[in-house]
């Protein structure tokens, strides 16, 4: 077959159909740029709000805004910088580039990344209707208990941020899934770990991070809503409950977040310098060693944000350790960049010239991050505009900065043109200086006293600090509006070029610019050239009228199957819409339909397994064999699986967690009744240890778990007065939805993935079923 041919067969296979064929994309490629155009369109929104902001606050006693507004605004600025904009752009980019660095043709779920980007567009377009009904929350991005409870939150507003970000998180924990099961199991023949590229394992990392990170602020959020429409007192300390709940769910995520954010745009970094130093990464493995070390530190930093909450001092030793201690992989890849650097002979191009940025900027917001890691020094700033001025220097330095040097990377790769460059120097340096002078004279702001998200002022100290601040920010507006001009004009008259004008040498630029929707005709297998991918001298290259890529090994990146990927499909949008009726009932109280949506969710997703292939041995070409995924001994749906329950046990043990810490440390407990299970906890326990010794046929025993969870349920009393019950509810209905799931998957689907899922499911209710016993005992313990 000639290359062309080739070509124009693959291209019939993969590409998009035009017009309303378009809401039917399920191409990486496309799926990707669409994230990215959209969280940059959400960042011009938050951008404005910024704006806003800078005027309230550049006089004293401003009225350019009342109070209430203020609150909203500055509220949607940072959820939308936080959750509309740096993550969704990361991911967009992430399923863009790795499939083309690792060797594949697309992600390993396609309809998952078209149903996250959907899930992504609709939640995000709630907030920002309710911002232009006057409806937007205004308790702060944060949303802390007990100021976002009904009684001090009244109206529509906190709901909107609780189950808008709910339905934006789904987006981004089906990004998770998807780039753990593409990085480990899609890669080139031969591709093993250690031989991956370097942004590669910074996306595995992150998006094991987002997979247990994410789960913790979904139940916070749950419980909150529970608690506003339904009268649970989980965060009310007159019935039992905790305002401090809330902080340590959101922070379990929050802090995290951080380093999720930061990580991709470190990725990028380890990218681009060696390019344009003309050297090899310096220090491949202790970069790896460090953004592990990194991921996990993470997630051992919370009460960082907590210590001005009466923590015991003992605690907030082993906290402080650990935030001062996450500089160290921090400091490895720095020194491991700068190292890089020195060895070779750097270009200082546009890209350069933004990772210089990145340098200034982020290294002063990482030694103020340290300063913030005392708890002494802490104790003084906390709340203040120095950690406004921290935020900024480490978001804005460690993502932004990098973000932009990553767009004159590869947006000739998207676009096929080169860089005019008329307008690339001016844009930077206007941003680079409006930034700085917007907040870094913030420190001083704080460190004079004036507390954040304050309306107005007196003291004339803050006024010309802030009237500073407030120049900045309209230098810096002015330095994004010349950058995005300078994109478009790249796009539309940048110079054409064959291929690889950075001489990067590495896959991704191994193929067309822009890149076909099949990205390489044949699957790479060991050291092979462009050219030599276009003749098909690879794996995969001749078409079979499906879409396939290979499956590898996740450790030695063997080849051990062939992937066959779904078609464009209406299924992810329909599935995204009917998930947004069911927020949406919530939202509005309409309680009745929201189950009526939550059966068509169900259905869409059941229907979405339909067009299996049948199991078979297929030829992947140089005489080599392989099964198609439906005959693999672990086919990517299986590990998806184990992903997704690692999601939900996060997310359960935080319940435990939080039903635990209620019982330890909250007022009022242990209620003068104590709320027992009774009889149909046994039952419950019965049913799930006879699930547990069978799985994959235990449907009769989970459906009685199901109803003995119900029993459950209808007998418990004084959910509304007392968090004791409120919580015991909650782990009855978490045990008897996860039965429930484990009695559709018994019927419907892969038996193997039926199996993983009922022995989990199976767990989870005696869990929940023997719980209570023991938050009886610590209860009355700590009494």
């Amino acid at each position: 077959m000639t290359p062309i041919r080739r070509h124009k067969e693959l291209d019939r296979i993969w590409r998009t159909a035009p017009g309303w064929g378009r809401l039917a994309a399920v191409n990486h490629t496309v799926i990707g740029k669409r994230f990215m155009l959209t969280a940059l369109v959400f960042f011009a929104i938050g951008g404005l709000l910024a704006m806003l902001i800078r005027i309230q606050l550049a006089s004293r006693q401003s009225e350019f805004m009342e109070p209430g507004t203020y609150a909203q605004v500055f509220t949607m600025h940072g959820t939308i910088m936080m959750f509309l904009f740096a993550i969704p752009f990361f991911e967009g980019l992430a399923m863009y580039l790795l499939p083309k660095m690792l060797g594949a043709r697309d992600m390993a779920f396609p309809r998952l990344s078209a149903y996250g980007y959907w899930c992504y567009l609709l939640g995000g377009s709630i907030l920002i209707v309710a911002l232009l009904m006057g409806a937007a929350p205004d308790a702060g991005w944060f949303m802390y208990a007990p100021l976002s409870s009904a009684t001090y939150s009244p109206g529509i507003n906190a709901d909107v941020w609780l189950l808008g970000i709910t339905f934006v998180e789904i987006s981004a924990l089906s990004a998770a899934v998807e780039m753990l099961v593409s990085i480990l199991m899609l890669r080139a023949g031969g591709m093993s770990l250690d031989r991956m590229p370097i942004f590669g394992w910074y996306m595995l990392v992150v998006a094991g991070m987002m997979l247990v990170g994410f789960p913790p602020l979904i139940l916070g959020s749950l419980l909150l809503e529970a608690e506003r429409a339904f009268g649970l007192p989980f965060f009310d300390p007159t019935r039992g409950g905790d305002p401090l709940l809330w902080q340590h769910l959101f922070w379990l995520f929050g802090h995290p977040e951080v380093y999720i954010i930061f990580l991709p745009a470190a990725g990028v970094l380890s990218t681009i310098i060696p390019v344009f130093s003309r050297h090899r990464l310096v220090g491949y493995r202790a970069i790896v060693a460090a953004i592990v070390a990194m991921g996990f530190l993470s997630f051992g930093l919370w009460v960082h944000h907590m210590y001005a909450t009466g923590i015991p001092h003992l605690s907030l030793s082993f906290f402080s350790i650990a935030s001062a201690l996450v500089a160290v992989p921090t400091a490895v890849q720095i020194f491991s960049w700068l190292a890089t650097m020195a060895a070779g002979r750097p270009r200082f191009s546009i890209p350069m010239l933004h990772v210089f940025g990145f340098m200034f900027v982020f290294v002063c917001g990482g030694l103020s991050g340290v300063m913030l890691a005392m708890v002494p020094f802490d104790l003084q700033a906390h709340d203040t505009h120095f950690v406004v001025a921290h935020l900024h220097y480490v978001l804005v330095g460690g993502f932004v900065f990098p973000m932009m040097a990553a767009a004159y990377y590869w947006l000739p790769h998207m676009t096929g043109r080169q860089p005019v460059q008329q307008l690339s120097h001016a844009a930077f340096w206007t941003i680079f200086v409006g930034f700085n002078l917007t907040f870094l004279g913030m420190h001083l702001t704080g460190l004079l006293g004036m507390t954040r998200r304050v309306h107005s002022y007196d003291d004339p100290w803050w006024e010309v600090l802030n009237f500073i601040s407030s120049m900045g920010g309209f230098v810096t507006t002015i330095g994004f509006a010349l950058l995005a001009l300078d994109l478009v004009l790249l796009m539309l008259f940048g110079r054409p070029f064959r291929r690889d004008p950075w001489r990067a040498g590495t896959l991704e630029w191994a193929m067309p610019t822009p890149p076909p929707s099949y990205n390489f005709a044949s699957v790479p297998m060991g050291d092979i050239d462009g050219p030599s991918l276009a003749a098909g001298k690879g794996l995969l290259a001749t078409p079979r009228g499906e879409m396939e890529t290979l499956g590898v090994d996740p450790l030695s990146g063997r080849p051990e199957q062939i992937v066959i990927l779904p078609k464009p499909t209406f299924l992810p949008l329909l599935t995204a819409l009917a998930t947004g009726g069911v927020f949406l009932s919530l939202l509005f109280k309409a309680y009745l339909l929201a189950p009526v949506f939550a059966v068509a969710v169900v259905a869409l997703f059941l229907r979405w397994t339909a067009a299996m292939p049948a199991p078979a041995v297929l030829d992947a070409g140089q005489g080599l064999m392989l099964p198609n995924h439906r005959a693999a001994r672990m086919p990517p749906s299986l590990l998806a699986m184990r992903f997704i329950i690692a999601a939900d046990a996060t997310a359960f043990a935080s319940l435990v967690f939080g039903a635990g810490f209620l019982a330890i440390s909250a007022p009022g407990w242990p209620p003068a009744e104590w709320p027992g299970f009774g009889w149909p906890a046994w039952v419950a326990v019965v049913g799930g240890l006879v699930a547990l010794a069978l799985p994959g046929r235990a449907l009769v025993p989970q459906l009685v778990t199901v109803a003995a969870f119900t029993a459950i349920l209808w007998r418990m009393e004084g959910v509304q007065d007392h968090a004791a019950p409120a919580a015991l509810a909650a782990l009855a209905t978490w045990g008897a939805v996860h039965a429930a799931i484990g009695v559709l998957l018994a019927g419907w689907g892969d038996r193997r993935i039926s199996a993983q899922w009922q022995r989990y499911a199976a767990l989870v209710t005696v869990v929940a079923a023997t719980f209570p016993a023991l938050l009886r005992l610590l209860a009355e313990g700590a009494a």
